[in-house]
């Protein structure tokens, strides 16, 4: 059984949202999830994407897969590659398919100037903190995550500020 990694295109965006809905059940979150497989389509797919994603299968039946973008590191002066999500099909677990996922992901980042490749986990998310421990990816004891969305986001956008006056 040889694991096939391959780039997703526009006609694989309903098994991205299958596996985005998946993790999102492995960790009681689904009704975070708000994205559509046109979502994906729209945003990941075409003239200037947002996103790539890789997938990988054994014998042609889906396996996993790996959703990534650009980054960029002010400090390091150089380009790198965010993982947004990874996932990997219970079924087909403890064969190297995620390690597989990322290795992809950090070749085609490498191959386009990306220097580092960074992610975020849950904070009760121990199994794939261990996971990524052991490929060598570093945790983070210096940074915490910050967001703001939905009409916050819309908010902040709209804000007029005043300027200061001296």
């Amino acid at each position: 059984m040889a694991v096939a990694i391959r780039q997703a295109t526009i006609d694989d965006a309903a098994l991205l949202h299958q596996a985005i809905l998946k993790l999102a059940e492995s960790m009681d979150a689904v009704e975070r999830v708000k994205s559509t497989p046109d979502a994906l389509r729209r945003h990941g797919f075409g003239g200037d994407p947002a996103f790539e994603a890789l997938i990988a299968e054994i014998d042609g039946a889906f396996a996993g897969m790996c959703l990534y973008f650009p980054s960029f590191s002010t400090w390091r002066g150089k380009p790198g590659i965010y993982v947004q999500d990874i996932f990997v099909e219970e079924r087909f677990r403890g064969r190297k398919i995620g390690e597989r996922l990322l290795q992809a992901a950090a070749e085609r980042g490498l191959a386009k100037g990306a220097a580092y490749l960074r992610l975020s986990v849950e904070a009760d998310n121990h199994g794939a903190q261990g996971f990524y421990t052991h490929l060598g990816i570093e945790w983070s004891r210096s940074e915490r995550i910050h967001g703001i969305y939905g009409d916050a986001f819309a908010a902040l956008a709209e804000q007029k500020i005043e300027q200061e006056r001296s």
